[in-house]
């Protein structure tokens, strides 16, 4: 059984602030500022949907403004062009949690995101199929 710092026997209900393996919690919300949404525009991040760092990014004064998590969202965009399940994962972040703050880095300048074609400007599975038939017959 866990015991408190003090070596007294069991933490109080709602004392126990960390883990010792996980490390310090923080809850979602306290990253997001209570924010559900991702900016004022509410703009919806598909989970294939990908996200790069803008050419032309506001400098390192607005960048040292932004939050841990904001920062560690664009060092792994700077990396390499990553879909926003992607960046959930490599982050260690909630979804939910990564589309909040990828939408303060698109209204801010830091990122752009390339939406994923919608399933009505894709080629039809039957011209698909002709093609992998006419690969096959050569």
């Amino acid at each position: 059984m866990n015991e408190d710092s003090t070596g007294g026997g069991p933490p109080a209900p709602g004392s126990h602030w960390y883990d010792a393996e996980a490390g310090p919690l923080v809850r979602p919300y306290a990253m997001t500022g209570g924010r559900t949404r991702p900016g004022p525009s509410n703009v919806r991040f598909d989970l294939i949907a990908l996200v790069v760092v803008d050419d032309d990014p506001p400098g390192p004064a607005e960048e040292s403004l932004l939050g841990p998590e904001h920062r560690s969202l664009l060092a792994l965009c700077r990396a390499e062009t990553q879909s926003v399940a992607e960046l959930a994962a490599d982050a260690d972040l909630p979804v939910g949690v990564v589309r909040v703050l990828l939408g303060d880095l698109l209204e801010s300048g830091f990122v752009r995101v390339s939406r994923p074609v919608p399933p009505a400007q894709l080629p039809d599975e039957r011209i698909l199929r002709e093609v992998i038939d006419g690969l096959r017959a050569l």
